[in-house]
Protein backbone atom coordinates (compact mmCIF):
# COMPACT_ATOMS: atom_id res chain seq x y z
CA UNK A 1 0.00 0.00 0.00
CA UNK A 2 1.54 3.51 -0.80
CA UNK A 3 0.15 6.50 1.24
CA UNK A 4 0.65 9.86 0.48
CA UNK A 5 0.36 12.13 3.97
CA UNK A 6 -0.75 15.30 4.15
CA UNK A 7 -0.64 17.57 7.30
CA UNK A 8 -2.22 20.42 5.94
CA UNK A 9 -1.23 24.05 5.98
CA UNK A 10 -0.97 27.62 4.24
CA UNK A 11 2.45 27.98 5.04
CA UNK A 12 3.73 24.75 5.12
CA UNK A 13 1.88 21.87 4.22
CA UNK A 14 3.74 18.87 5.28
CA UNK A 15 3.79 15.49 2.45
CA UNK A 16 5.00 12.16 2.81
CA UNK A 17 4.35 8.69 1.09
CA UNK A 18 4.86 5.35 2.78
CA UNK A 19 4.48 2.21 1.42
CA UNK A 20 4.35 -0.77 3.11
CA UNK A 21 1.84 -3.26 5.07
CA UNK A 22 0.44 -3.56 8.54
CA UNK A 23 2.90 -5.86 10.12
CA UNK A 24 5.72 -5.04 7.98
CA UNK A 25 9.17 -3.08 7.67
CA UNK A 26 7.99 0.43 6.11
CA UNK A 27 9.69 2.50 3.63
CA UNK A 28 9.70 6.05 2.94
CA UNK A 29 9.92 7.11 -0.30
CA UNK A 30 9.63 11.29 -0.16
CA UNK A 31 9.14 13.63 2.08
CA UNK A 32 9.01 17.31 2.22
CA UNK A 33 6.39 20.43 2.37
CA UNK A 34 4.46 22.48 -0.21
CA UNK A 35 5.34 26.49 1.09
CA UNK A 36 3.37 29.43 0.16
CA UNK A 37 4.11 33.01 1.32
CA UNK A 38 2.13 34.45 4.31
CA UNK A 39 2.14 37.59 2.14
CA UNK A 40 0.47 36.23 -0.73
CA UNK A 41 -3.36 36.29 -1.72
CA UNK A 42 -4.98 33.63 -0.45
CA UNK A 43 -6.64 32.55 -3.79
CA UNK A 44 -2.88 32.46 -4.84
CA UNK A 45 -1.78 30.19 -2.15
CA UNK A 46 -4.32 28.04 -2.15
CA UNK A 47 -3.37 27.44 -5.86
CA UNK A 48 0.15 26.88 -4.97
CA UNK A 49 -0.57 24.02 -2.39
CA UNK A 50 -2.78 22.47 -5.23
CA UNK A 51 -0.05 22.54 -7.24
CA UNK A 52 2.48 21.24 -5.14
CA UNK A 53 0.55 17.98 -4.08
CA UNK A 54 -0.94 17.49 -7.85
CA UNK A 55 3.18 17.50 -8.25
CA UNK A 56 3.17 14.84 -5.69
CA UNK A 57 0.68 12.91 -6.59
CA UNK A 58 2.51 12.73 -10.11
CA UNK A 59 5.59 11.70 -9.24
CA UNK A 60 4.28 8.84 -6.50
CA UNK A 61 1.54 7.95 -7.73
CA UNK A 62 -0.24 6.73 -4.35
CA UNK A 63 -3.01 4.37 -3.89
CA UNK A 64 -4.57 6.05 -0.81
CA UNK A 65 -4.79 9.99 0.37
CA UNK A 66 -4.52 10.45 4.59
CA UNK A 67 -5.02 13.92 5.46
CA UNK A 68 -5.07 15.47 9.34
CA UNK A 69 -8.16 15.90 9.82
CA UNK A 70 -8.88 19.73 10.77
CA UNK A 71 -10.23 20.49 14.77
CA UNK A 72 -11.10 23.55 16.81
CA UNK A 73 -8.15 25.55 17.66
CA UNK A 74 -8.18 28.58 19.92
CA UNK A 75 -7.03 30.37 16.82
CA UNK A 76 -9.88 30.73 14.13
CA UNK A 77 -7.84 32.66 11.22
CA UNK A 78 -4.50 29.28 11.46
CA UNK A 79 -7.90 26.83 11.68
CA UNK A 80 -9.29 28.36 8.14
CA UNK A 81 -6.41 28.23 6.59
CA UNK A 82 -5.45 24.21 7.73
CA UNK A 83 -9.12 23.84 6.68
CA UNK A 84 -8.89 24.96 3.38
CA UNK A 85 -5.49 23.74 2.39
CA UNK A 86 -6.60 20.85 3.72
CA UNK A 87 -10.17 20.56 1.23
CA UNK A 88 -7.88 21.48 -1.38
CA UNK A 89 -5.59 18.21 -0.42
CA UNK A 90 -9.40 15.93 -0.70
CA UNK A 91 -9.77 18.07 -3.86
CA UNK A 92 -7.01 16.68 -5.53
CA UNK A 93 -7.33 12.83 -4.27
CA UNK A 94 -10.73 12.83 -5.45
CA UNK A 95 -10.34 14.73 -8.75
CA UNK A 96 -8.14 11.35 -9.39
CA UNK A 97 -10.59 8.70 -7.95
CA UNK A 98 -8.08 8.36 -4.40
CA UNK A 99 -9.40 7.24 -1.50
CA UNK A 100 -8.80 9.98 1.38
CA UNK A 101 -8.95 9.30 4.89
CA UNK A 102 -9.28 11.33 7.41
CA UNK A 103 -7.37 11.10 11.11
CA UNK A 104 -7.28 13.08 14.28
CA UNK A 105 -4.26 14.54 15.45
CA UNK A 106 -4.65 12.17 18.22
CA UNK A 107 -5.47 9.13 16.41
CA UNK A 108 -2.32 9.72 14.56
CA UNK A 109 -0.49 10.31 17.93
CA UNK A 110 -1.32 7.31 19.61
CA UNK A 111 -0.76 4.99 16.30
CA UNK A 112 2.62 6.38 15.89
CA UNK A 113 3.46 6.56 19.23
CA UNK A 114 1.36 4.47 21.63
CA UNK A 115 0.07 8.02 23.16
CA UNK A 116 -2.67 10.52 21.49
CA UNK A 117 -1.08 13.19 23.73
CA UNK A 118 2.60 12.90 22.66
CA UNK A 119 4.53 15.90 21.74
CA UNK A 120 5.69 16.73 18.40
CA UNK A 121 9.06 15.67 19.12
CA UNK A 122 7.96 12.27 20.12
CA UNK A 123 6.12 11.72 16.69
CA UNK A 124 9.69 12.63 15.28
CA UNK A 125 11.49 10.79 16.91
CA UNK A 126 9.36 7.57 16.43
CA UNK A 127 8.83 8.23 12.64
CA UNK A 128 12.36 8.40 12.47
CA UNK A 129 12.53 4.95 14.24
CA UNK A 130 9.83 3.25 12.12
CA UNK A 131 11.38 4.36 8.80
CA UNK A 132 14.82 3.94 9.62
CA UNK A 133 15.98 7.29 8.58
CA UNK A 134 18.99 8.91 10.09
CA UNK A 135 17.58 12.29 11.62
CA UNK A 136 14.18 13.42 11.76
CA UNK A 137 12.15 14.62 9.16
CA UNK A 138 12.35 18.49 9.00
CA UNK A 139 10.46 20.64 9.83
CA UNK A 140 7.97 18.67 12.12
CA UNK A 141 4.83 19.35 9.61
CA UNK A 142 7.10 16.66 7.01
CA UNK A 143 7.29 14.46 10.07
CA UNK A 144 3.75 14.74 10.55
CA UNK A 145 2.89 14.19 7.15
CA UNK A 146 4.72 10.63 7.21
CA UNK A 147 3.16 10.37 10.69
CA UNK A 148 -0.65 10.10 8.91
CA UNK A 149 1.21 8.15 6.26
CA UNK A 150 2.22 5.51 9.20
CA UNK A 151 -1.03 5.34 11.07
CA UNK A 152 -3.42 4.83 7.69
CA UNK A 153 -1.11 2.00 6.88
CA UNK A 154 -1.75 0.73 10.32
CA UNK A 155 -5.32 1.25 10.17
CA UNK A 156 -6.57 0.79 6.63
CA UNK A 157 -6.75 -3.05 7.17
CA UNK A 158 -9.10 -2.78 10.52
CA UNK A 159 -11.41 -0.03 9.42
CA UNK A 160 -11.83 -1.93 6.07
CA UNK A 161 -13.01 -5.14 7.46
CA UNK A 162 -14.99 -3.11 9.72
CA UNK A 163 -16.72 -1.39 6.83
CA UNK A 164 -17.21 -4.45 5.20
CA UNK A 165 -18.87 -5.94 8.37
CA UNK A 166 -21.63 -3.21 8.40
CA UNK A 167 -22.29 -3.30 5.14
CA UNK A 168 -22.97 -7.15 5.43
CA UNK A 169 -25.04 -6.07 8.07
CA UNK A 170 -27.24 -3.60 6.08
CA UNK A 171 -27.39 -6.25 3.47
CA UNK A 172 -28.45 -8.97 5.47
CA UNK A 173 -31.10 -6.17 7.34
CA UNK A 174 -32.81 -5.22 3.74
CA UNK A 175 -32.94 -8.87 2.92
CA UNK A 176 -34.60 -9.94 6.19
CA UNK A 177 -37.37 -7.10 5.12
CA UNK A 178 -38.01 -8.20 1.87
CA UNK A 179 -38.75 -11.60 3.14
CA UNK A 180 -40.94 -10.71 5.95
CA UNK A 181 -43.51 -8.86 3.33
Amino acid sequence: MRVLGVDPGLTRCGVGVVEGVAGRPLTMLGVGVVRTSADAELGHRLVAVEQGIEAWLDEYRPEYVAVERVFSQHNVRTVMGTAQASAVAMLCAARRGLPVALHTPSEVKAAVTGSGRADKAQVGAMVTRLLRLDAPPKPADAADALALAICHIWRAPAVNRLQQAQAAHRQAQVSSRKVTR
